[in-house]
């Protein structure tokens, strides 16, 4: 029998293929061959964005992650950022091609043919295609073990009428998953921005993704504990951190925002970050420009630039940002890993979650779509790290509301502390001992 050989399928965005990339990472230093498929596009972008000092680190690892790429059936100018068009055309499109896929890598070493499929969701597909071909697969979920949740009860849900066939709640109300599991407003369910067309995806992959046979979690037993008894087959996993890789980066980073921090005092830096996909109007844009101005504090702020690497909005004309740097992208684990940083303005997608828990930064937490409001109520309600940002009567978080609630968050010196004491709780499971390091031991067991 030779060594299990994973074929790792991530949906082609950075918050798939980071975490995906981390755990191929921990499964090959346990002695696993690992086979990693990128699209084309993907593939193309995360390796022209690879500086050369990480092209070196890379040379030297001893891993064993060979990559190959399909086409996701796209023309190079079509919106990727449109993701009901990527969803539908990869599913249109990659299943056939993947089974001569699976053939070509398996030539190449008999003895340890591809034994188990892991994708993320999305791409459940591709379990489907292992089922047919006898291998086994498992789903990676990016998000939090308590969006799986929801998601694994919509029919649930349907049926006891807190929604309607098409995922909006009857009526709004705080309900319970499962007894223990924080109250949960039904209008922060993850599908909240949908469509009735990417609502019936998400029913329909929960399906598929029942083939596999573990649901990996980048997350802790501490952080969500009571989410576990949902089903059987979430395993905690998290935090996936491995600090040997820097994260695929769909932009080019700009490190010299390190050096910059370096020049400040311990705590003193606002880090300013929404992620890979989050957009806001001009208006928004301009209220947090000169909320930061206001706050008369150094602040990081990274401002992303598009697909076709221009920064789509303008600075309003009484903006200053004299006491900040704007950059726009960045290595986010090294800057909230630095102790200059004080706390960090997120849209609480589940990967920069994670990351603040890790380094023990406090939030103020601004969610704009999807699973981040559950985030959101976790950071501010259940672990008491972090401070919510509230709207207006125009649907715009102010100026003032930026300063009084910074203000506020680097005044409490208990979220300080908790923050802390959560980071030191979450560490706990990737020691060797660790929840989370024993989970992953059997999971490897398994697929032996």
């Amino acid at each position: 029998m030779g060594i299990p050989h994973f074929l790792a399928i991530p949906y082609p965005i950075p918050g798939h293929v980071n975490p995906l990339m981390q755990l191929s990472h921990l499964l090959s230093k346990h002695g696993c061959k690992i086979t990693f498929l990128n699209t084309d596009y993907i593939h193309k972008r995360t390796n022209n964005n690879i500086s050369i000092s990480d092209k070196n680190n890379l040379k030297n690892e001893p891993t064993t992650i060979n990559f190959v790429t399909l086409p996701d059936g796209l023309e190079p100018e079509d919106d990727r950022s449109d993701h009901k068009k990527v969803i539908f055309s990869i599913k249109r499109n990659m299943p056939l091609m993947l089974p001569k896929v699976i053939e070509e890598v398996n030539d190449l070493d008999v003895e340890n043919k591809i034994s188990c499929i892991i994708a993320t969701f999305n791409m459940g597909w591709a379990l489907e295609v292992g089922v047919n071909l006898g291998i086994k697969g498992v789903l990676l979920w990016t998000a939090s073990a308590t969006s799986l949740a929801c998601c694994y009860r919509i029919p649930q849900l349907i049926h006891n009428g807190t929604i309607d066939s098409q995922g909006f709640p009857t009526k709004a109300q705080e309900i319970q998953l499962s007894p223990n599991m924080p109250m949960m407003n039904t209008t922060n369910f993850p599908w909240r921005a949908h469509d009735k067309i990417l609502f019936d995806h998400i029913v329909q992959e929960m399906s598929t993704v029942e083939l596999g046979h573990w649901w990996l979690c980048n997350t802790t037993h501490n952080l969500e504990h009571a989410t576990f008894s949902i089903s059987p087959k979430i395993l905690s996993i998290g935090p996936l951190m491995s600090n040997e890789i820097n994260n695929s980066s769909f932009w080019q980073e700009d490190t010299t925002c390190l050096d910059w921090l370096d020049q400040h005092p311990p705590q003193s830096v606002i880090y300013v970050s929404f992620g890979s996909l989050a957009v806001m109007d001009q208006n928004q844009f301009n209220e947090l420009a000169l909320g930061l101005d206001l706050v008369n504090k150094p602040f990081l702020w990274i401002v992303r630039p598009s697909n076709d690497n221009k920064v789509n909005y303008v600075y309003p004309d009484e903006f200053v940002g004299t006491k900040g740097k704007i950059v726009g992208w960045g290595p986010q684990k090294k800057i909230l890993n630095h102790p200059s940083v004080a706390c960090f303005v997120s849209h609480c997608g589940w990967n920069s979650t994670i990351e603040g828990v890790y380094c023990g930064v406090p939030f103020l937490c601004w969610p704009f779509s999807g699973d981040q409001f559950v985030n959101k109520s976790y950071i501010c309600d259940v672990w008491k790290v972090g401070v919510e940002l509230n709207k207006d009567e125009n649907g715009l978080t102010s100026r003032e509301e930026i300063k009084e609630k910074v203000e506020e968050l680097l005044g409490d010196q208990g979220i300080q502390e908790r923050s802390l004491k959560l980071k030191k709780l979450t560490l706990d499971n990737i020691v060797e001992e660790g929840h989370s390091s024993k989970n992953l031991k059997n999971f490897i067991n398994w697929a032996k």
